[in-house]
């Protein structure tokens, strides 16, 4: 990483910790853009080079999941299914980084459920994370996977881990302890896609057709 790079990922960071600070002390319609900026000790205008509106902080690493699902689709090995892979991609996204079990990760559950602009910013991310993830998914294993079976398989997916974490986050005390979420979460997502599992391990276990 440069150190460009390295400049924009800090002050990125602080504009998160900024807004965490002030939505929690001041709720989220009270806090304004400007607020933000301020406390992160920048101009406003220089706050839209980052991000592109106030809920858009709650939501700094959608982009980096799905790009980790993506990756782990293309680097595949010859007996891998599309569940392991997916699975493979949550592991990742765990070992890199601990936002689906922080501070931020339970403010968002709460503002999800009590604010309309923040629930539906989350929806649409989730939709279009499942669009890319599916066609991926479909383009990779054409021989298993139609579009729908696609959007099928990578709509359990992303349901068991949203639904593992409003379970998850509803207890504070949890978020002391990262890696026992992800645990749960990956336990979850191995209860969602154990038919997927079952499936690709038969495929595997099957002789060629006409070799039997």
């Amino acid at each position: 990483m440069s150190l460009r790079e390295r400049k924009r990922a800090r002050i990125r960071q602080t504009l998160v910790e900024a807004a965490i600070e002030l939505f929690e002390r001041d709720g989220y319609d009270e806090t304004t853009i400007a607020d933000i900026a301020a406390a992160a000790d920048i101009g406003t205008r220089t706050f839209f080079s980052y991000f592109a509106s106030k809920e858009e902080l709650l939501f700094p690493e959608s982009d980096a999941r799905v790009r980790a699902a993506v990756e782990a689709i293309e680097s595949r090995g010859p007996d891998d299914g599309p569940a392991e892979v997916l699975l493979r991609a949550l592991r990742k996204v765990g070992e890199d980084s601990d936002d689906m079990a922080s501070r931020l990760a339970a403010l968002r559950l709460r503002l999800v459920r009590t604010v309309p602009v923040v629930r539906g910013r989350a929806l649409q991310i989730q939709l279009d994370a499942q669009r890319e993830i599916a066609r991926n998914l479909a383009e990779a294993f054409p021989e298993q996977l139609d579009e729908v079976s696609a959007a099928a398989l990578t709509g359990a997916f992303i349901g068991a881990i949203t639904s593992a974490l409003q379970v998850l986050l509803d207890d504070t005390d949890k978020l002391d302890d990262p890696a026992a979420v992800q645990e749960a979460v990956r336990r979850a997502t191995d209860v969602a896609l154990t038919p997927w599992l079952r499936a690709s391990a038969w495929t595997v276990e099957q002789p060629p057709h006409g070799t039997a």
